[in-house]
């Protein structure tokens, strides 16, 4: 099922009675299998709005990623959050698109500064389980009103509704960047580098530690501002520091932010969100190759095939994902972080607003 327009798509939802596989780009192949007819968003398609002076674009939930980005280069803008793009890691094929991205709430390293996908999203349009049309947003901040739908559907996988038309606000493309590379450390010493760097008036848009125990901080702005800010945070952290200039720094936090360093190897990845305060103590526990992220708030652990990530960590503040496993994993354990009673009740609450009949990618939350 392909709908060219989001009439189409409205009738095709309002008149199935089986469940649908929703699909973007078909890139993130995310959650526990879902058995139905496969309902592709990739005809819906096209930039209907982009105003640069006021850092403004509207794109239809089918339009390719890479087109957005161009468009935006073009004028010298950016999607603030930097999204992740899976296909190396997954091994997929497709197309990023925007809907895609929207529904993963995608973000990459830049979130410590910029914030997530969900924080740039504005305005939505989607059909819901019903065929009905909704829209929640608009092109300003303001224009939300009763379920702040424009959140929810950041995240929600198809499972609420199926997006036609996303809203984003835009930042400028800086005109410089540059990374501090150290030398490698442990994760409880990376954490403590990484929370400095961040508490600094610096500006640091990324933090992370890479698999080889390097720890990377970037800065972005205008280039006399760059070399200063990376002056001052190797003067304020000591130790030694190499750094990687503009082309380098770009294509080290594409590494960092696609997860490459374990796309070529077998295994599980998890996706640990954290208190970064925790996360020397969750590799420790974790015994398994680990990237940290976001100051150490983000780590992705590469696991045997069918562990139980869960289970080896125990209890913390936090939970923990199954991105990359085989379909009979998947299966097997739960995907998504598992819910409280109360959570549980309020998520089956809403889905059965929007999406009573549960024909939108049934069990892929479960």
């Amino acid at each position: 099922m392909r709908p060219e327009s989001e009439q189409d798509l409205s009738e095709m939802v309002r008149s199935t009675d089986a469940p649908l596989r929703v699909l973007g780009g078909g890139t993130r192949d995310i959650g526990k299998p879902v058995t139905g007819a496969a309902l592709s968003t990739a005809g819906l398609s096209g930039i209907t709005l982009y105003e640069p002076g006021a850092l403004t674009l509207v794109a239809q939930a089918g339009t390719p990623l890479a087109a957005v980005t161009a468009a935006l280069a073009a004028e010298g803008q950016r999607l603030p959050f930097e999204p992740m793009d899976t296909r190396a890691l997954l091994g997929t094929d497709g197309v990023p698109s925007v809907g895609g991205m929207v529904a993963a709430n995608a973000s990459g390293p830049r979130r410590v500064q910029a914030g997530a996908c969900r924080d740039s999203l504005i305005g939505v349009r989607f059909v819901d389980g019903t065929g009905s049309v909704v829209k929640n947003g608009g092109r300003v901040m303001k224009n939300v009103t009763g379920y702040d739908l424009v959140k929810l559907m950041a995240g929600s996988w198809g499972t609420l509704g199926v997006l036609t038309e996303c809203s984003f606000k835009l930042l400028p493309v800086p005109e410089s960047e540059a990374t501090l590379r150290s030398a490698p450390m442990s994760a409880q010493d990376a954490h403590k580098v990484m929370s400095a760097a961040l508490g600094t008036p610096y500006e640091v848009s990324g933090a992370a530690r890479a698999l080889d125990g390097h720890v990377y901080l970037r800065v972005e702005g205008f280039a006399r501002q760059v070399a200063y800010r990376c002056a001052q945070l190797q003067a304020t952290l000591g130790g030694a520091w190499d750094m990687l200039d503009a082309s380098a720094s770009a294509a080290q936090w594409q590494t960092i932010g696609d997860v490459r360093e374990f796309a070529a190897q077998p295994g599980d990845v998890w996706r640990v969100s954290v208190k970064p305060s925790q996360a020397g103590d969750l590799v420790a526990r974790a015994q398994c190759p680990v990237v940290m992220d976001w100051g150490g708030g983000l780590l992705w652990m590469l696991t045997p095939e069918g562990t139980d990530l869960r289970a080896r960590l125990g209890q913390f503040a936090g939970h923990a994902t199954l991105v990359r496993a085989s379909q009979a994993t998947r299966a097997a354990l739960a995907v998504f972080p598992p819910e409280s009673p109360p959570v549980a009740a309020l998520s089956q609450g809403v889905r059965m607003t929007y999406d009573p009949r549960g024909v939108l990618n049934p069990g892929l939350m479960g």
